[in-house]
């Protein structure tokens, strides 16, 4: 069991949503199954990713807008919060240790900052199965829709895996479960600074039980949705 979930034990339904698997909810933006997408966020701005579908994960990787070179580091987000696990009250830094967003709502609790995105060379080495076919990967959608901003695909590091079940047991293996959420669960961060947010549902099928399906999105900025 990760330990994650002890961490941060979920006491509650999912948050009602007037989506599903049919569509997204009126105000929010769907992010089809094994693709990615961009948004820019000024300080303030609101993002929340939501699993419409359950046992989804969203790879999220923010950069900072002025200057692509400052990206998220999950290192430093580990070592000044002390912790593996975010959730709600964690903030998000950078490789230059500055705040890029805090996480204002979880309701889930499981994440992952410890995998890189998956790519080709994933479905290759970890995915026999596939026999080294072109497959979609959460790199390279962060590479096409972060690439429009400068940012190059160098600089695409490991990423909060959002609703990722990661954890390992006493003898260090590694154990990759199906994610604990259910349809209408979600996670929002508040921008500190003006960032641009990777976003995508993750293609990887053994992160998400077998089937990749859709992420939906919502910003707010300040007063007004997006």
């Amino acid at each position: 069991m990760n330990p994650a979930q002890r961490r941060y034990p979920r006491t509650d339904e999912p948050p009602a949503y007037a989506g599903g698997p049919e569509g997204p909810a009126p105000g929010w933006t769907r992010i089809p199954p094994q693709t990615g997408t961009a948004v820019v966020l000024a300080p303030g701005d609101r993002l929340t990713l939501l699993d419409p579908c359950g046992e989804q994960v969203s790879d999220l990787y923010l950069v900072a807008a002025d200057d692509p070179a400052e990206v998220f580091s999950s290192g430093r987000t580990t070592d000044f919060g002390n912790s593996v696990y975010v959730s709600t009250g964690s903030s998000l830094w950078s490789n230059r240790s500055r705040v890029l967003a805090d996480v204002v709502e979880d309701s889930v609790g499981t994440h992952d900052l410890t995998l890189t995105p998956c790519s080709q060379e994933t479905f290759d080495l970890l995915y026999p199965e596939f026999h080294g076919a072109p497959h979609p990967s959460c790199f390279a959608n962060l590479v096409g829709a972060l690439g429009r901003h400068g940012v190059d695909p160098d600089r695409i590091g490991t990423t909060l895996n959002v609703f990722m079940d990661v954890w390992t047991d006493e003898g260090g293996e590694l154990h990759i479960d199906p994610p604990p959420t259910r349809a209408g669960d979600r996670f929002t961060i508040e921008a500190r600074l003006p960032v641009v947010a990777g976003i995508t549902a993750c293609s990887a099928e053994k992160s998400n039980n077998g089937t990749c399906t859709p992420i939906d999105v919502r910003v707010e900025r300040r007063g007004r949705d997006d």
